[in-house]
């Protein structure tokens, strides 16, 4: 077998005082890295509160994180929302696409510059996300400009269509020993922030660790200000 498997599952769970470690929700992926450095990230993803949302994302990018294409299909209160197709080029993404809201659509946003991101939703991207940061420059802070959404919504529960996020900063903390559910690992600790003006509400300060190697595998996150989230890797399997 030429081509990598990682295959795990991620356990959402609430640090609200009234919910304090409480299960809200999981998520089941398999992340594929091809012969040829293609990068193919498969997650279902359920989030328990109330209306629930069923995610299941087909996100292709190149090994260093630029968008390929993606597909994307949304149930939210265990109703049909939406189910869209993407694809992203040097020079503009496209989408093709069915929901509730908008009905039958088709997307095409002009990209003075390449697309550097794709953000679909599942946590397990919120780790690869992490690739845009340069860390030839050590610890500190980096603007992000020119990536895409499947949804402005921070829960990923509307659409999906295409939007175009103005900036965010990746804040590189440095290199930790982090110990989760799946085990013990070195990690990269990133903070991400700066979303105001570019989102439908500016997201809390969101803070992801990272496997310290090529697969950026999300390990843990947590959401502070109105979200009070927390997302740890609970079971991990590598297929070479």
């Amino acid at each position: 077998m030429k081509h990598k498997i990682i295959r795990g599952h991620i356990l959402y769970t609430s640090k609200k005082a009234e919910r304090m470690n409480q299960e809200r929700g999981r998520e089941f992926f398999t992340l594929t890295t091809q012969s040829d450095d293609t990068v193919v990230m498969q997650a279902h993803c359920e989030i328990d509160d109330e209306p629930n949302v069923v995610r299941d994302v087909v996100l292709a990018m190149e090994k260093d994180g630029t968008p390929i294409d993606c597909s994307v299909r949304l149930s939210v209160g265990d109703k049909f929302e939406g189910s869209g197709w993407f694809r992203v080029t040097p020079e503009y993404a496209e989408c093709e696409m069915i929901n509730v809201k908008d009905g039958r659509i088709s997307q095409r946003i002009e990209t003075e510059t390449p697309a550097k991101w794709l953000q679909a939703h599942p946590i397990l991207g919120d780790g690869l996300l992490m690739k845009l940061y340069d860390l030839s420059k050590g610890v500190g802070k980096q603007m992000i400009t020119n990536f895409l959404l499947t949804s402005p919504d921070h829960r990923g529960a509307t659409g999906p269509m295409l939007f175009k996020m103005a900036k965010m900063s990746i804040e590189y903390l440095g290199d930790e020993e982090v110990t989760v559910l799946a085990g013990t690992f070195k990690a990269r600790h990133f903070a991400v922030g700066d979303t105001a003006g570019s989102l439908l509400e500016e997201h809390p300060p969101y803070h992801v660790w990272v496997t310290a190697d090529d697969d950026y595998l999300l390990l843990k996150a947590g959401a502070a200000g109105y979200m009070q989230t927390h997302y740890e890797l609970e079971s991990v399997e590598y297929i070479n």
